[in-house]
């Protein structure tokens, strides 16, 4: 069984920063990608962020040049720094991350999400 946990939402005036994290555990050999996506109500679930084991990282044109992905390989985890936040940045967060896991298999592993809200 594999778990991810995100934490680190809240609620930001705009211009801010937060800085999401997320943790996977648990009986796995090794995670490939993780990444963050969100929703917004009314909307579809959209790509903000993804990162490789090697570090290669893709962002979504709105975000680019304001949030930063990384991740701690040691640790299972990855992070998001989300900067100059706007109002429309408001959504539910989802840490994604896809795990060789030692009973399923290769397979997407998704966290509960963590809501951000910026003011205006």
């Amino acid at each position: 069984q594999v778990q991810v946990v995100e934490s680190g939402g809240g609620l930001v005036q705009a211009g801010g920063s937060l800085r999401l994290s997320c943790k996977a555990s648990g009986s796995m050999y090794s995670i490939n990608a993780m990444g963050w996506y969100r929703q917004a109500p009314g909307k579809q679930r959209e790509l903000v962020a993804t990162i490789t084991s090697g570090g290669s990282t893709n962002y979504a044109a709105s975000v680019k040049g304001r949030f930063i992905i990384s991740r701690d390989n040691a640790k299972n985890t990855v992070y998001l720094q989300m900067n100059s936040l706007k109002p429309e940045d408001t959504a539910v967060y989802y840490c994604n991350a896809n795990v060789d896991a030692v009973v399923a298999g290769k397979k997407d592993y998704w966290g509960r999400g963590t809501q951000v809200t910026v003011s205006s």
